[in-house]
């Protein structure tokens, strides 16, 4: 074979070979590998199960132990206890709400600081003379609720309610979702107090306004832990200065070591109500009245456990008012009213 040949039948077979390997190489390219497939067959991220009342577990492990009521107790001819079946669902609650991510905000506006609400076209007067909405809540120390729609006020929130922001807290009027009450509205940004967002609501005050009790409690792992269990006076119904305890879910607001009252319809001082937690509006869990500005702390009341009789407030022995005082955290605890 001459030398041309050769040369001719080499460059064919070198040909040839790159052919086969360009062949292979698309080949390769268009079949990924399998870790390469993963968008394509990976499963979505499973929303988590909702909670339910038979899923709380609930344990006594009392951090406060004065005064300590049984789940059951006798009170007059009757039987009064803690409502732990309501309890669970409300703290199934809780739980739910808190598994979705969100930017969380507290509705305020005590002694209308943020200003009076606008008055809404549908009110109605209640038994103190006051304008509300067809919810019983009162215009005043409440926040306006815009209808998104019309940009027009529909109803009232009541101070100390959670909401969901559900646009940018940059806007004159925010977006907001009620997590305390049901609906989607914008809210003028003065009447909100924002949370940070690592928020964890593990502490839980449940005031019974019906058996006149309260439990404190608080999560740990996976259990609520009950960590006292007393006796309360909320507050009662009696124009034009008294007025019930409202029921829901509330955010812990505000302290006051000594939260100081007027006499009714004046603005003399008359006493005060030592170690005060804000919840709503003028709403405190507190201790013993002082009916004298300057007199000493009292420490209980037999008055307690029986009938409503404050003016909005959850009065407490003096000592268990200092427990929820130090454990209650401001924008970080809620007080929950149940009936």
């Amino acid at each position: 074979m001459n030398k041309g040949l050769t040369c001719l039948v080499f460059s064919l077979l070198v040909l040839s070979l790159g052919c086969q390997q360009e062949k292979k190489s698309t080949v390769q390219e268009e079949r990924p590998p399998k870790h390469q497939e993963a968008p394509h067959t990976k499963k979505q991220e499973e929303k988590p199960k909702p909670v339910t009342a038979d899923d709380i577990v609930i344990k006594k492990d009392l951090l406060y132990k004065k005064y300590t009521l049984e789940d059951t107790y006798p009170y007059k001819d009757t039987t009064r206890g803690f409502q732990w079946d309501k309890i669970k669902e409300q703290l199934a609650f809780v739980e739910n709400f808190q598994q979705t991510p969100s930017r969380y905000a507290v509705l305020q506006n005590y002694q209308n600081e943020q200003g009076e609400a606008p008055t809404i076209k549908d009110f109605k007067r209640d038994a103190y003379k006051r304008v509300a909405d067809s919810f019983n809540v009162a215009r005043y120390q409440a926040a306006p609720l815009y209808d998104p729609a019309t940009d027009k006020p529909v109803r009232y929130g009541r101070d100390g309610w959670l909401v969901r922001l559900k646009g940018a807290d940059t806007l004159a009027r925010i977006p907001i979702a009620g997590v305390s009450f049901d609906g989607k509205y914008t809210i003028p940004k003065r009447y909100l107090r924002l949370i940070r967002d690592s928020v964890q609501f593990n502490i839980i005050n449940v005031v019974d306004v019906k058996n006149q009790n309260i439990c404190t409690l608080e999560k740990v792992d996976r259990e609520w832990l009950v960590r006292s269990m007393n006796p309360i006076t909320s507050g009662r119904h009696k124009p034009p200065h008294a007025q019930e305890t409202p029921t829901g879910l509330f955010v812990v607001q505000e302290h006051k070591s000594k939260m100081f009252y007027y006499e009714d319809g004046t603005r003399t001082y008359a006493g005060f109500a030592p170690y005060a937690t804000r919840f709503t509006a003028g709403a405190y869990i507190h201790g013993v009245p002082v009916n004298n500005p300057s007199g000493s702390i009292i420490e209980y009341s037999e008055s307690l456990g029986t009938t409503p009789k404050s003016h909005m407030c959850v009065r407490n022995a003096s000592s268990h008012a200092q427990f929820v005082y130090k454990r209650s955290k401001d924008l970080s605890s809620l007080v929950i009213v149940i009936d």
